[in-house]
């Protein structure tokens, strides 16, 4: 079978580019970690809806992972809410809330373990109120309130958090009348973690006896060892203050001192470490300018990894959906940040290219220089990096589905930036990627060389069989759809067999019965491909590959139809593996897909399969055993009258009654061109014969069974229809043997069913019509 290209999945293996629809699904059989996946994407409203339907899902909606944290800010919190989370949240760790009609809403949802609280809009909030929360809550790492909130609260409270919470390292109160100096001192006696302190919107920060100010302040903040942020917009610090604080402090990274009004206009201050920008008019500037600023803004001194952390996924999923800026543009910026030695930088761009380039969207990111981007990627950032390199090797695997861009990705040294990844790097999904653009680079074996030149990377083709054996879904999927395609080219069938592929293959294919779909396609593909020599052949019906073929032509499926009969066709041409398809309930398998596969192609090799089992050879070699030749014969001839009724009933299913009621009419150019447009199976150009193996059709044209007769002049017809991938090979090798003189005969003889004739006759046509 032709090489294929191989679409982006997810870890287990499932394919996350396809966008096939199921007439229907019964969600409440779907395995828990995906419905699990699928609770988290809902508020906690649907959440309980959702758990509401069935058993299974109502324990699924009890999860602790999925009461980790709670955002309420779009919902009233009050005590009834509260009343009915609380037993859902003994685990609860993150709360976001808008309003609090009442504290003790916020206690009654019993969550001991709370260790992140924000809320806004809270101006009924007290000294009590607030004290009342902290206490119950002494595992709190962030507590962060307004704007909205602080007009009601004194300095006491600061107090309370600080000897309440001592693993507090979070703080940002907003809006408070005053803050005193005894409070932050407090803070820095009691919490030494703090990293982020922020008192925004509060008219003064001094103790309130005359002899106090912001210099008692800062050298509490000062003494704090991992103090790295802090927040005093809109105060009344001044410049005094601000010098000393960053002379003193050896952690403080960023002092924000938005709107100060004492330190606007200061041309002293260091702007490396100040921000002084004015918000409002900041937000108002167009997209792009503000992007600039942010980026030209970013002070030199802070840690750019957290500062960006939060801003840039915003700021890349913007220019990757946003439809007012040209594609061309938005892939510009994106290769653009993607050439970051920011590592966040680097990453965000290269998963935002990854997202863009299936379909047409690819061609942009290769106009735009986009696959040298990507392979500075994989030869810049280090092995340990795995989701920067997953998103990267993605992108490759997606942009190399396509012939040109796959020429230019090996010319620009992809194949060795891919076996590299697949070999040393131990990220699975990174893995997974790279096996996947190795396959879609060898998936052009009949335009470009590719293919044979991964054969030729040492170490390429033994490590593409050992995660073969990974305890990955998507790595073993991957890889084996790797071997798929490369096994298309005959030196690397033979590598592969050299190195234990096709044990290999087969080992997988007895693994997968439970497994994901393309899972299954791949492990049966691998073997289609691999089943080309017979050598390979032997040794897949010897170690055990022929039972788990037949079991997966029972598969659902029809793409795992499509490979496991094309596997069987082939393994079908030695007559021990025909035997052991008999013995292992083939047949029956196989003459239920003839007629009921929703794959045409696949009721077309379930078909050949059959014929091949049955067109004379096994009873030769059956006769020629010793003991129990007697009973063989009889369960051959038994399955031959099944098989020979399957075949009869496919040839049905592909022709039209009407047109074959007229028997002198159609063979006329006109009727028999008629027939070729109603029986063609387009999907079989994918087929390539051997000499042998197009000698046998031809010859299976003299079989006294009237069936295989039509299904040897059927298979001709769709290996020889004008236009297909092989119809030349074919049209050569049968010109070379001499069979059109043998098909002109079949087409006159009497003993010949009229189906056949008429096939032969379209046959005889299309040699004509390749003729030079």
């Amino acid at each position: 079978m032709n090489p294929r290209v191989r679409h982006r999945s997810d870890e287990d293996g499932k394919d996350m580019d396809r966008r096939v629809v199921q007439e229907s699904v019964d969600w409440t059989s779907l395995a828990y970690d995906p419905m699990l996946h699928v609770f988290t994407l809902l508020d906690h409203r649907d959440r309980a809806s959702l758990a509401s339907t069935c058993k299974a899902w109502r324990s699924l909606g009890a999860s602790p992972y999925l009461w980790r944290s709670l955002d309420l800010h779009a919902y009233r919190f009050d005590l009834s809410m509260a009343a009915s989370l609380a037993n859902r949240c003994a685990d609860l760790q993150k709360v976001r809330f808008r309003g609090l009609d009442s504290p003790a809403a916020l206690v009654n949802l019993r969550a001991k373990n709370l260790k992140e609280i924000s809320g806004e809009s809270c101006e009924n909030v007290t000294d009590a109120t607030l004290s009342m929360i902290i206490a119950r809550h002494e595992a709190l790492e962030s507590l962060q309130l307004g704007p909205g909130f602080g007009e009601r609260i004194t300095s006491e409270v600061i107090k309370v958090i600080a000897i309440c919470c001592p693993k507090l390292k979070k703080l940002r109160l907003s809006g408070m009348r005053d803050v005193s100096s005894e409070a932050i001192t407090s803070l820095a006696q009691h919490c030494p973690q703090l990293s982020g302190v922020g008192f925004l919107d509060c008219l003064s920060v001094a103790k309130r006896t005359s002899n106090m100010d912001w210099r008692v302040a800062v050298e509490s903040w000062g003494k704090l060892p991992n103090l790295t942020g802090l927040d005093v917009s809109r105060t009344s610090i001044d410049h005094a203050a601000v010098t000393r604080l960053l002379t003193s402090s050896r952690s403080l990274e960023l002092v924000c001192a938005f709107k100060c009004t004492m330190l606007e206009h200061d041309a002293d201050l260091d702007p490396d470490r100040v921000e002084l920008a004015r918000v409002e008019q900041f937000m108002e500037q167009p997209r792009r300018e503000a992007v600039s600023q942010a980026n030209a803004k970013l002070p030199r001194g802070c840690s750019r990894e957290s500062s960006l952390r939060g801003f840039v996924p915003v700021m890349i999923t913007m220019l990757v959906y946003t439809a007012k800026e040209p594609k061309r543009r938005r892939v510009d910026v994106l290769l653009g940040l993607a050439k970051s030695r920011n590592k966040l930088v680097a990453q965000e761009a290269a998963g935002a290219l990854w997202n863009l380039s299936p379909g047409d969207p690819h061609k942009a990111i290769a106009q735009a220089g986009g696959v040298k981007v990507l392979m500075e990627l994989l030869f810049r950032w280090p092995l340990d990096c795995g989701q920067l390199l997953e998103s990267a090797a993605g992108a490759l695997a997606n942009l190399a589905g396509e012939d040109k861009c796959s020429m230019e990705i090996a010319k620009e040294g992809g194949v060795h930036a891919l076996v590299r990844l697949v070999r040393d790097c131990d990220y699975k999904g990174a893995q997974a990627q790279a096996a996947r653009g190795l396959a879609n680079l060898a998936a052009h074996g009949d335009s470009n060389n590719n293919n044979a030149a991964i054969g030729k990377v040492p170490g390429a083709l033994k490590t593409i069989i050992q995660l073969t054996r990974s305890h990955h879904g998507g790595v073993k999927q991957e890889a084996a759809g790797a071997l798929w395609n490369l096994a298309y080219d005959e030196k690397n069938r033979e590598l592969i067999a050299a190195l234990g592929g096709v044990e290999a293959s087969v080992a997988l294919a007895n693994s997968c019965m439970n497994t994901s779909r393309e899972l299954q396609e791949s492990a049966a593909g691998a073997l289609w491909n691999l089943s080309h020599s017979e050598e390979n052949s032997i040794v897949i019906g010897r170690e055990g590959g022929i039972p788990p073929l037949v079991a997966l032509a029972r598969s659902e499926y029809a793409d795992v139809h499509v490979a496991a009969a094309g596997a069987l066709w082939n393994l079908s041409f030695n007559h021990v593996n025909a035997l052991r398809i008999v013995e292992e309930g083939g047949v029956l398998v196989l003459g239920r897909m003839c007629t009921s596969s929703p794959s045409k192609l696949a009721r077309f090799l379930a078909a050949l399969t059959l014929a091949y089992i049955f067109d004379g050879r096994l009873d030769e070699c059956v006769k020629a055993s010793p003991a129990g030749s007697t009973s063989k014969s009889v369960r051959l001839a038994n399955a031959r009258i099944s098989a020979v009724n399957y075949i009869d009933s496919f040839i049905k299913t592909c022709t039209d009654p009407q047109i074959f009621a007229t028997a002198p009419s159609l063979y006329t150019p006109s009727m028999l061109a008629q027939v070729l447009e109603r029986v063609r199976i387009p999907e079989a150009g994918i087929l390539r014969c051997s000499g042998e193996e197009i000698g046998r059709f031809v010859r299976m044209l003299r079989n006294p069974y009237p069936a295989l007769k039509k299904i040897a002049a059927f298979a001709l017809l769709q290996f020889t229809v004008p236009g297909a991938s092989h119809a030349k090979h074919h049209v050569s090798l049968m010109h070379n043997a001499g069979y059109p003189r043998l098909l002109r005969g079949a087409a006159a003889a009497t003993s010949t069913p009229h189906e056949a004739k008429v096939f032969a006759r379209v046959v005889r046509r299309n040699l004509e019509h390749h003729q030079p």
